[in-house]
């Protein structure tokens, strides 16, 4: 399983040119899954995102979690985190969940944040062609992968 989280200002998801999903400050959450995840990971992961520390303090220092600043967060699928470059020029995806699992443990990851999160969370559409558009605060990425 992995996540690729980016701290923003601001994020929208849109598909067909409709806003799907809108949040202000908070975190970008793009979300892949692997063949082999299971809920084991799926709960690990929910609980580190929600207790990562991405956010200033008083201090100027990472030492604050999305629950602690009360942000918003944006989840997007994203099969392609599980895209393999190693090898040629064209990527490989065997690594990657099939439809039907992809698409399960994406429901239950939004699912976790939404019974462990009182903030606003949003998503994008699992399996359509999404246009994202964000400002990244810091700028502040991180990929966690379990």
């Amino acid at each position: 399983m992995k996540a690729l989280i980016q701290r923003v200002n601001y994020a929208s998801v849109t598909v067909e040119g409709k806003v799907v999903g809108k949040i202000g400050k908070g975190i970008l959450i793009f979300f892949g899954v692997g063949k082999g995840d299971t809920e084991k990971e799926l709960n690990w992961m929910g609980e580190k995102v929600l207790k990562l520390r991405l956010f200033e303090d008083e201090n100027g220092k990472m030492n604050k979690s999305i629950k602690d600043v009360k942000g918003e967060i944006l989840v997007v699928s994203q099969f392609t985190l599980y895209g393999d470059c190693r090898k040629g020029t064209r990527p490989s995806f065997t690594e990657a969940a099939g439809a039907e699992k992809g698409r399960e443990y994406y429901e239950k990851f939004l699912c976790y944040l939404k019974h462990n999160f009182d903030g606003k969370i949003e998503s994008g559409e699992f399996g359509a062609d999404m246009k994202v558009e964000l400002l990244n605060d810091g700028p502040v990425t991180l990929m966690v992968e379990k």
